[in-house]
C-alpha cells in the first residue's frame, strides 16, 4: 500500500490525537501512550522526521504546559520540569530512530518481523529509558541529595517495567491495526475491478 502524502497526514493526526487524550493523564487508567506514538511515528512517517518529529515534540511540550498552568501552578517550578525535561528530545528521538530502523528492516507480515519489532521497541525503549530517567535523577532539582549510582540503579529498577509495558502494549494495538489495514486493503484490491486496482 503506498503511503500517499494525505495517508501521512491522516496517520500523524491520529498519532497526535491518541499522544493528546493519554498524555493529559499520564498515570491514571488510561496511561500515557506518548513513547508509543513517537515509536509508531518513527514507522508509519519513516522520511517525514522533519515536520512530524518537531510538531509532535512541540505537541508533548503544549499538553504539559496546559495541563500543568491548568492546576494552577507555574511550568517551570513544576516537579517534572527542570532542565532535564529538555533531554526529552533525545529520548523520544531514540523511539523514532526504534521504529524507523523497524520500517527500513521489517520485510511485511512475516514472523521475522515480529522478531525486529521486538529488537527495535526494546533498543529504543531503553535509550529513551536510560536518558529521560538517567537526566531526571542527575540534573533535576526534584531528586534529594546525595545521589549515587546504586540509588539510580534501584529508581531505574522501580520504574523500567511499567514504562516498558505501557509501551509495549500500545504500540501491540497499533501493530494490530496495522495489520488489519493491510489484509482490508489487500481484500479491496483484489475485489475491485481490474481497471481500479492500483
Amino acid at each position: 500500500m503506498a503511503m500517499t502524502q494525505t495517508r501521512r497526514l491522516g496517520i500523524f493526526l491520529a498519532l497526535a490525537l491518541v499522544m493528546a487524550a493519554t498524555r493529559i493523564h499520564h498515570f491514571a487508567a488510561m496511561p500515557d501512550a506518548s513513547w508509543a506514538v513517537f515509536f509508531l511515528a518513527g514507522f508509519w512517517l519513516r522520511g517525514s522526521a522533519r515536520w512530524a518529529f518537531p510538531l509532535l515534540m512541540a505537541e508533548a511540550v503544549l499538553v504539559d504546559y496546559l495541563v500543568i498552568t491548568g492546576q494552577g501552578m507555574d511550568f517551570w517550578s513544576h516537579y517534572c520540569v527542570s532542565p532535564a525535561y529538555w533531554a526529552l528530545v533525545p529520548a523520544y528521538a531514540s523511539l523514532w530512530l526504534g521504529g524507523n530502523w523497524l520500517a527500513r528492516h521489517q520485510r511485511g507480515l512475516h514472523v521475522s518481523t515480529l522478531g525486529l519489532a521486538a529488537v527495535a521497541l526494546l533498543a529504543g525503549e531503553l535509550v529513551c529509558y536510560v536518558i529521560s530517567n538517567g537526566s531526571f535523577y542527575w540534573v533535576s532539582n526534584s531528586v534529594p541529595q546525595p545521589r549515587s549510582l546504586g540509588a539510580w540503579a534501584v529508581n531505574l529498577g522501580d520504574w523500567y517495567l511499567p514504562f516498558l509495558g505501557t509501551t509495549a502494549l500500545y504500540v501491540a494495538i497499533g501493530a494490530v491495526l496495522h495489520v488489519l489495514v493491510i489484509q482490508l486493503a489487500r481484500t479491496l484490491g483484489h475485489a475491485a475491478p481490474r481497471g481500479l486496482r492500483h
